[in-house]
């Protein structure tokens, strides 16, 4: 079986049987999304990168105790919320992900959108002012929605996950989710054509 056509639960196996090819094709897999919601939870940068590569130890030190009852991306995440939920409580404050800190590139992730139009400018203000409203409206959600938001979002995980991950019910994770996207189209009601977006 060709790696890249393996499930992530078949790659787990194999890594579990001594093959790191499969594993290095897990975190391939699911690294970039994992430092994604990782840094929407804590800070982008060095810290997000710590954290990222701290949970794929995780995986390795605690590979025996998959036991393949649930998704192996299910396991992932909720390995990585609980080192959020533990970095969070030992630091003072709790610092958020910046729209305006760069990538990898250096690019603000506000400023991504590339327009060349005789617009550009002003469509750039306008994207960077939405990107504080969000970053503002994602700080004020209570805990428990900003995470079901994250984990939805910018982990891309189903409903059913989610409520593994959390120990929530589904149902009560879709509210959550519901709530969030109420408050952030409040938010964001000055810019109409985002706040549909988020429906």
């Amino acid at each position: 079986m060709v790696v890249g056509d393996a499930s992530d639960e078949q790659l787990m196996r194999r890594f579990q049987e001594g093959d790191r090819v499969a594993f290095a094709a897990l975190m391939r897999r699911h690294l970039g999304p994992l430092y994604q919601f990782i840094a929407r939870h804590t800070s982008p940068g060095p810290l997000a990168e710590d954290l990222s590569q701290e949970v794929f130890l995780k995986v390795v030190e605690r590979a025996r105790d998959f036991k393949h009852e649930s998704r192996f991306s299910t396991w992932l995440f909720t390995i990585a919320r609980n080192l959020c939920i533990d970095t969070l409580r030992k630091q003072a404050h709790r610092a958020h992900a910046s729209l305006d800190e760069p990538d990898a590139e250096g690019v603000p992730l506000g400023e991504q959108v590339r327009d060349e139009g005789p617009q550009a400018g002003e469509r750039a203000a306008q994207s960077r002012e939405v990107g504080a409203r969000i970053e503002a409206a994602l700080r004020a959600l209570p805990e428990e929605q900003r995470e079901v938001f994250l984990l939805r979002e910018v982990a891309n995980l189903p409903f059913q996950e989610i409520a593994q991950i959390t120990g929530a019910p589904e149902n009560t994770v879709k509210s959550r989710m519901r709530y969030a996207l109420e408050r952030l189209q409040e938010a964001l009601r000055d810019f109409e054509e985002v706040a549909r977006s988020l429906r």
